[in-house]
Parts: structure tokens; sequence; C-alpha cells
């Protein structure tokens, strides 16, 4: 991580990352207690973790990152995005776009409140989605 990155990381958990990725992980152990919901856990655990450290890295589809589709990248990933949204991804993407919006009353927030709003995105659609250094 360059030395840009790390300083960006440190001002994004000070300045509301902490408390998304906090929200992240709270969705994936709720899906992790359902047992049913292990699948949106382990994508909800890889999002808090970007959520945490957004800078210096991106959000990819797994398929084009890979080169061939899987499991969460076909018909049982759109599938399961949709129930992601209905049972969590809605709250979370809402829980982004406030934080957006508060940081983006500052000129320093722009840059935050971009990065919740490509979180805010994810947050709707996480299924098939890797993180890769930027």
């Amino acid at each position: 991580m360059s030395p840009v990155s790390l300083f960006l990381n440190i001002l994004w958990i000070v300045l509301g990352g902490f408390w998304m990725a906090f929200a992240w992980i709270i969705a994936g152990i709720i899906m992790a207690i359902t047992i049913i919901g292990l699948p949106w856990a382990r994508a909800a655990f890889t999002i808090a973790g970007y959520t945490l450290f957004p800078f210096g890295q991106k959000a990819v589809p797994r398929d084009l990152h890979t080169g061939r589709e899987d499991l969460g990248t076909g018909p049982l990933g759109v599938i399961g995005n949709i129930i992601w949204f209905v049972l969590a991804g809605w709250w979370l993407a809402i829980g982004h776009v406030l934080t957006a919006i508060v940081l983006a009353v500052t000129i320093i927030g722009i840059p935050f409140a971009w990065a919740h709003l490509k979180l805010a995105a994810i947050a709707l659609w996480p299924i098939g989605k890797t993180i890769v250094p930027a």
C-alpha cells in the first residue's frame, strides 16, 4: 500500500469508514447465524474489509478478473444478489449514501463521499465481486 493510500485510509476510518465497516460485519454475522446465509456472509465480510480500507483497492466482477464464470457470477449469483438486496443490501446502501451526504458538505470530505457512493453500489449487488489492488 502506498503512503498516500495509507494516509487516505486512516482519514477514511476516522471519517465514517469504521462505522460502515462495522455495519457490514454485523450484516455478515447475522447472515452467518442463519446458516442459510453463509454465502452472503462471506461476501459481507469481504466487502467489510474493503470498506475499512478502500483506497488502493477496487472491486471488480470476479468473472472478469479470473477469466471464467463460477457459481457466484452466473444465474445463481443473480438470484443470490436479489435475495441479498431484499435482506440487507438496501440498508447498507442507505447507510453509505447518508454518510456520503454528510461528508460531501466539506471540500475535504468529497473524495470520501465519492468512495461511499461506490460502496453503496456494491452494497446493492455484492455477490460475484472480488477485491483487487488498484
